[in-house]
């Protein structure tokens, strides 16, 4: 069950899991732990979360959602959409794949990120959807966006982002500037533009 955003102690909690789980990694971040970290007592928590699962789960939407709402914001009105978007998912991945929990997430508890690739879409997937989806709404209206169906557009274009945010270090190699993690963003920004343009 998600607390209130704004309520302070839900804040506190999360941000206490935040540095929890940067120290220590998700398997080893205990109730107490988090407890201890926020200043609350553990049934404060149990009030909310079960456990730590749920927990990280929440912070992991609060975390990544902020990350896409900013990237979305640094949009510029009356640019054609396209380009503005392309730009704006290409910022989000290296911001997304820079992020600390993502990075302490994927170096210590990678399986926490299976359900979300294979079985189910989680709060800020839904969430990249809605702003991807606006977007593509906005580009049919200005016309940079080819027209079509804007959930499955979305959806499409953030099955190909998962991938680069995922698998990347699979493919790049830092000594090779043409196989560099920069070389592949620019790639990405291609293979986006030529996907979406009408």
């Amino acid at each position: 069950m998600t607390p209130n955003r704004h309520n302070g102690t839900a804040d506190a909690v999360l941000d206490a899991v935040r540095d929890c789980v940067l120290a220590v990694g998700v398997r080893r971040t205990t109730l107490t732990d988090v407890a201890r970290r926020a200043g609350v007592s553990r049934m404060t928590i149990y009030r909310s979360w079960p456990d730590v699962q749920t927990l990280v789960r929440d912070l992991m939407t609060r975390e990544w959602t902020a990350l896409a709402r900013s990237t979305a914001a640094g949009r510029r009105p009356g640019r054609p959409v396209l380009g503005e978007l392309v730009a704006g998912v290409v910022a989000g991945l290296r911001a997304f794949r820079a992020h600390p929990l993502f990075r302490k997430i994927v170096d210590v508890d990678p399986e926490l990120l299976l359900p979300y690739v294979l079985d189910r879409r989680g709060a800020s997937q839904e969430a990249l959807l809605d702003l991807i989806g606006e977007a593509l709404r906005e580009g049919h209206a200005d016309g940079s966006v080819r027209p079509g169906h804007p959930a499955r557009q979305a959806r499409a274009l953030l099955l190909v982002v998962q991938s680069f945010a995922l698998s990347l270090p699979t493919m790049a190699e830092d000594a090779d500037p043409e196989l560099d993690e920069a070389a592949f963003a620019q790639e990405l920004a291609h293979i986006l533009e030529r996907a979406l343009a009408p």
